[in-house]
């Protein structure tokens, strides 16, 4: 089954599923090899980052894949973080166009609103992403790790909205990050996770652990087929209308991450179960979720 897309504000399709090319992978000059076998197992959407200090890897993963899989048919975010005082969002694109090998990306995201406190702010950022879009560079712009202040901010006056805001989401911050959802809906703006499996692998034992093991049992043996806790995770936010940005080392991983969009769908009692036992815990594993969600 291909991996299904979601409508952006600006009329645009972006795969639900993304693979992400940080936390394992930045900094890392050798992950050519995996990010061409996640093209390989079906991956399309690829998320990066000027921070990652790798985006030279991902569009050699890329342009190693042409002949099987065109650029037309993959979706490559890359994320804006100034180097330096004078590197602007327009400036900072064109030396990861020209690190990734491509004349656009898909997909420009602010990545920290920490970084733009100062001199124009997030509404001077904004307008240069406006043009980094309207020169055709990228095809879309959004945000991340903002919190509503944030994108009320940039939202008042400006005349592309974000299309996309990705931020840590799990069951242990649900809770937290349902008020800026709710402004996302208002605004047309797709809501991106990344850090979905960190309950599990980060806070074993939790209240979590024992409903998912249940939910993933009864996947299981409705479909007839292995299924994964962190498939169960990365099926809620999916049937949420979350984009999913996932990652592994692992080849077995990478395709057991394909494969959660062939699983049974969750039951209505089984999505309020994952967000009970998620109430009964509030906890991060990211410093910018922190930054933007107060009281975590």
């Amino acid at each position: 089954m291909p991996i299904p897309t979601l409508s952006l504000n600006d009329g645009s399709q972006i795969p639900s599923l993304a693979f992400g090319t940080g936390t394992a992978f930045s900094r890392h000059q050798d992950a050519q090899t995996t990010l061409e076998s996640a093209i390989n197992i079906g991956f399309t959407h690829f998320d990066g980052a000027q921070r990652y200090k790798n985006e030279a890897t991902l569009g050699a993963a890329i342009k190693a894949s042409e002949s099987s899989v065109p650029r037309s048919e993959l979706f490559i975010t890359t994320k804006y973080a100034p180097l330096t005082p004078e590197e602007t969002a327009k400036t900072a694109l064109c030396k990861s166009l020209e690190k990734l090998g491509l004349e656009y990306v898909d997909l420009y995201l602010v990545h920290a609103p920490k970084d733009h406190m100062d001199g124009g702010g997030l509404k001077g950022v904004w307008k240069v992403m406006e043009e980094c879009k309207r020169e055709g560079l990228t095809r879309s712009i959004g945000v991340s790790n903002f919190g509503v202040e944030h994108i009320l901010e940039i939202v008042e006056g400006a005349q592309i909205l974000p299309a996309v805001n990705q931020l840590e989401i799990q069951p242990y911050v649900w809770d937290f990050v349902k008020p800026l959802i709710a402004v996302h809906k208002e605004h047309g703006i797709v809501t991106s996770s990344y850090g979905g499996l960190s309950a599990l692998f980060h806070a074993p034992g939790g209240p979590l652990d024992p409903v998912v093991e249940k939910i993933r049992a009864r996947l299981e043996d409705t479909r007839g087929k292995p299924v994964t806790s962190g498939q169960v995770l990365n099926k809620w936010l999916l049937q949420h209308d979350i984009l999913v940005v996932t990652t592994s080392t692992k080849v077995e991983r990478i395709g057991e991450y394909v494969d959660t969009c062939d699983i049974p769908e969750l039951t209505a009692e089984e999505m309020g179960l994952i967000e009970g036992a998620g109430a009964e815990r509030h906890q991060s594993f990211f410093k910018n979720t922190k930054y933007c969600l107060k009281g975590i």
